[in-house]
Parts: C-alpha cells; sequence; structure tokens
C-alpha cells in the first residue's frame, strides 16, 4: 500500500499546543535536529552547544535550506554575564569580485547578479560561528557537538514529507538550469540516482560526514585555513569563481551589540545590519503609534502591512553593510522617526518611498537550558540549495547570498570587494526590564522581518502563547506591491482589505508564509514553546 505523505493533500487539519520543559528545549524545523540538540544537553552541554548540534544536524537534515556553505548568525542570552550577545557570521564578497568585474567578465544576467554559479558565492559564515560560539560560550568541545550531525549523515536518517518535496523543487529548478560542468558536483551529492529522496526513503551523506569531522577536529580551521579551504579554492579556480584561499582565511565571525526598540513594554532585539532585521524593528516602531485592541480587525492588518511596506522602503534604500552604509542606521529606528513614517499609513493603502531620518531556501532554531542560557539562531543558504555548487568529496554546498548584491553603481548594496551584502536571514529575541523573555524566528527571505512583526504581535498585543503566536494565519507583502494571505484568512477580511487599497490574493503556497520557533521562558522560570505546523518542525524536550 503507497500512502500519500503530499503536505498540500492531508485530509484533516491537526492541532498542536504550547509544550512546557524545565531544564531545556530545543525548537528546530527538523525532529532529527532538536533530537541532537537535546542530545548535547543531556551529555552536559548547556544551550549553546545544543544550538551548534542542533544547527550542524540541519545541514544533514535539511539540506534544501542550508548548509556546510551557509552564512548564520545568533543572539546569545549568557547566563553567567546577564548580556544578549549578537553574533554576525556573513561572509564577504571575495576581493576579485566587483560590479565592474562581474559586468566586464560577462557573468551578470541582463544587469542583475545571477543566482546560480560561482559568481554568487560570497565567504561561506556558518562553520566559523559554530567554532566561534562554543569557544565563548559552550562548555563541550565542537568537536563533541558535532558529534550528532555526523551520525546522521553516516548512517543516515528518513526523509519527512516536506523535505521530500522542497528536494524533488529544486533538482526541477536545477535540472532546467545547471547544465555546466561547475554544477556536477550538486547533481553526484544530492541526486546520486536522478531523483529526489521519497519521503520515509533513508538518506545518507557521507560526504558530508567526513567533513564535518574535519571541522570539528580542527575547530573549523581547516574550512577557512586548511585542507577544505584549499579544496575550495582550487573548485573556485577551475570554473573561473572569485573566491580564494585568501578570502577563507581571511574571515572572522563578528561579534555585535544587539539592536533593540521598545514595544509595548517589551525589548525587541534584533541583528544590526547588514542583517533585515531592522526592518522588523523599524515597521514596530511605527506601530508603537496605534493601538490594535482586536487581531481579527481588517484595520490591524492594513496597518501591519503600510508599516512593513514603509520599513522595506527604508531598508532597501540604505541597508547594507555597515560600513558602506550612508546614514548611521540607529537613526531609522527612534521613536521620533517612527511617529514620522507612522503618519503617513492613512485609511487606504498606498506606494511608499525611502525618506531620510532626521539627524540623532533558511533554518531557523532556539534553544534554553535550565542554568538560564538561550539562543537564537538562523543559517541559510539562501535560495534553496543555494548556488548550485557542491565542492567535490564534500557535501559542501555554496550559498548564493552574493545574488542580492546589486551591480548598480549608485545602489547602497552594490558589490564591491570584502563587501557584505544586504542579509534576509535575522534571529529575533524578547527582553523585558531588562530579563531575556526569549528567542524568536521566523525563516523565509523577505518573509523575515514580516513574520517577526506577526509573531511578536501575536504573543505582545493579543497574547497569543507561543503555538498559537505561530499558527495564526499570515499574510505576506510581495515586492511588486502584492499582497498574498493563508487560505485561513476569511474572505471578508480580504474583501474589507481591498476596499481598502491592497493588491490582496489567497496563496496556497505555505511554505511561503515562512516557518517559525518560539520559546518563552515563564515567570516561575517553565520553559513553553511553539514549533512552526508549516514544516516537519519538532520541539525536544528535557
Amino acid at each position: 500500500m503507497k500512502l500519500n505523505f503530499d503536505p498540500l493533500a492531508q485530509r484533516y487539519p491537526s492541532q498542536r499546543y504550547p509544550l512546557f520543559a524545565r531544564s531545556g528545549m530545543v525548537n528546530c524545523s527538523s525532529p532529527q535536529a532538536s533530537a541532537a540538540g537535546l542530545e548535547i544537553l543531556r551529555a552536559g552541554g548547556n544551550a549553546i552547544d545544543a544550538a551548534v548540534a542542533a544547527a550542524a544536524t540541519l545541514t544533514v537534515t535539511e539540506p534544501t535550506s542550508n548548509g556546510l556553505g551557509s552564512d548564520a548568525f545568533a543572539l546569545i542570552w549568557s547566563a553567567k554575564t546577564g548580556q544578549l550577545f549578537g553574533l554576525n557570521a556573513s561572509g564577504p564578497a571575495p576581493m576579485l569580485a566587483d560590479a565592474e568585474t562581474v559586468l566586464r567578465d560577462g557573468k551578470d544576467e541582463h544587469g542583475r547578479m545571477p543566482a546560480l554559479g560561482w559568481t554568487s558565492v560570497t565567504v561561506p559564515g556558518a562553520p566559523g560561528a559554530w567554532a566561534a560560539a562554543v569557544e565563548r560560550f559552550g562548555r563541550r568541545s565542537l568537536s563533541e557537538d558535532l558529534s550528532p550531525a555526523i551520525r546522521y549523515a553516516s548512517e543516515g536518517y528518513p526523509c519527512p514529507p516536506n523535505l521530500s518535496k522542497a528536494w524533488a523543487a529544486s533538482l526541477n529548478r536545477y535540472r532546467e538550469l545547471c547544465s555546466a560542468p561547475c554544477f556536477d558536483g550538486w547533481f553526484r551529492t544530492f541526486a546520486p540516482e536522478g531523483r529526489a529522496p521519497e519521503p520515509g526513503e533513508l538518506v545518507r551523506l557521507r560526504d558530508h560526514a567526513d567533513t564535518l569531522q574535519d571541522i570539528g577536529e580542527t575547530n573549523a580551521e581547516s574550512f577557512y585555513r586548511g585542507v577544505l579551504a584549499g579544496m575550495i579554492d582550487a573548485e573556485s579556480r577551475r570554473h573561473g569563481g572569485y573566491l580564494r584561499f585568501d578570502d577563507l582565511a581571511a574571515f572572522r565571525p563578528q561579534w555585535v551589540e544587539p539592536i533593540r526598540v521598545s514595544y509595548r513594554g517589551y525589548e525587541v532585539c534584533e541583528i544590526p545590519p547588514n542583517g533585515q532585521g531592522i526592518a522588523a524593528l523599524m515597521a514596530l516602531n511605527i506601530l508603537n503609534n496605534f493601538d490594535f485592541p482586536e487581531k481579527e480587525d481588517p484595520r490591524t492588518y492594513h496597518h501591519q502591512i503600510e508599516a512593513m511596506k514603509l520599513a522595506f522602503a527604508d531598508a532597501f534604500r540604505y541597508v547594507t553593510d555597515p560600513n558602506y552604509m550612508e546614514i548611521d542606521y540607529h537613526r531609522l529606528i527612534t521613536p521620533e522617526y517612527g511617529a514620522m513614517r507612522a503618519q503617513e499609513i492613512g485609511a487606504q493603502a498606498r506606494t511608499h518611498v525611502a525618506a531620510l531620518p532626521p539627524k540623532s531556501g533558511t533554518v531557523y532554531l532556539c534553544c534554553a537550558d535550565g542554568e538560564g542560557n538561550m539562543v537564537s539562531w538562523i543559517q541559510s543558504n539562501y535560495m534553496g540549495f543555494g548556488s548550485g555548487i557542491v565542492v567535490p568529496g564534500t557535501g559542501i554546498a555554496l550559498h548564493n547570498r552574493g545574488a542580492d548584491f546589486s551591480l548598480d553603481p549608485a545602489a547602497a548594496n552594490v558589490l564591491r570587494p570584502g563587501k557584505r551584502s544586504y542579509h534576509t536571514i535575522i534571529p529575533g529575541f524578547l527582553m523585558k526590564d531588562g530579563m531575556p523573555v526569549g528567542p524568536f524566528g521566523v525563516m523565509g527571505a523577505y518573509m523575515q522581518p514580516q513574520g517577526h512583526l506577526q509573531v511578536v504581535m501575536n504573543h505582545v498585543d493579543f497574547h497569543l502563547d507561543p503555538q498559537q503566536a505561530l499558527d495564526a494565519p499570515r499574510w505576506q507583502w510581495l515586492r511588486d506591491g502584492r499582497v498574498t494571505v493563508e487560505r485561513r484568512f476569511r474572505p471578508e477580511m480580504l474583501e474589507a482589505l481591498r476596499e481598502m487599497g491592497h493588491d490582496i490574493a489567497y496563496d496556497d503556497n505555505t511554505p511561503s508564509f515562512g516557518r517559525g520557533q518560539m520559546i518563552v521562558r515563564l515567570e516561575n522560570g517553565v520553559l513553553c514553546g511553539g514549533t512552526e505546523s508549516r514544516t516537519d518542525s519538532n520541539i525536544a524536550l528535557y
């Protein structure tokens, strides 16, 4: 008997409830990754060790969204120091790459950065992030923390339905677009039999296991300044890429000060630019100027959408590597600027442009332990599997983050050597009265700040528990001006928003509305967690 595992063909809706734990919680988009984090907690590791174990496992059990060639960001609450730390492990463009060179070499796509191939590859940051987090805050070695991921890669894991569907979609795309020899490594690694794995089929990634072993034993040095770096360099040279050994060797993750906005008695915290977390903060800063007594009111959704459009207008105009930004990004999240932008929201939808403020394929996981440490972690290959490049014999699937660079010399985010691009992946964190409430995040490219805004408001304004805050129907503003909503939105709500001028319609592509996780610590110290119902998510409890 053949069972139907299609996520879009499930006959009966399921219902999830928030889960509670005392000593630890690991929330991931993959059940195996959650189990890996729990395994490390039970072996004596803390939340940081668990987060790294889960993050490494996700490169094995969700390669459709991230990999060994990903970037990563994290927000880490240290119970020992009583502080929130930010970690930016997004890599810069190669020193040989700039907009003029890409155009001169004919490696552009009609004046735009290509999405696939070596030109879109920048320095990967995830392995460096694992090493940096464990070195500063972990209790175990990186090698020990990577052991569950190595085991899943070598011994295999059963492919879940959503992963199978995403894998097949990527394979179909690559068959159509990736015929050059540089893509052979991807097909040999992820489609050795010419197909995607079926639901329930055992997946083994033995090259991946060997590379994880090497990363663990060398504390990621091999990836940046050793054997693996040499293999990446050689493959890049072989196929005309710009990435070199020296680019990898120069990379170091950056510890950064989180940025934050006060919102109805809470502090909402994000990583500063080059990440787009500031877009979520800008929108919440605008919405501080309105009251929302009811969630299911078209005016609530109207104000949310308009605030997000205003925030994106400014983010797309100004946000890039902070070393290249023309303004101090802190000016974008002052209360005065939020109030000024709020005045532009009326009763009807509008097209918004950037203003000058007055001077003054991603995975997400979160972890907490019984000592008070909490981690909000996100890493990504950007568009599905990323660039389509896999370094032969290593399992290293390289991201395509460089695709977000502009080739327009007048653009803030223009490609320059050693520059970091506007980055879509963002971890979130809630605080109150200087103390941690908990980590949260929603994956999905430009959906991410929109997801952050909706989840925060669901929890703070409408008092929904973490699971309800994640399960509530979502809307999504698209860069062409349209708004899409999930089928669970009531038809009368859509009609009311259309009357307000929104170009709005249903979208059955549920994963496009993001996939999130959330943990909050209750007043009695108990952990309360929710996990995404739109994917294969799971919570592991301790």
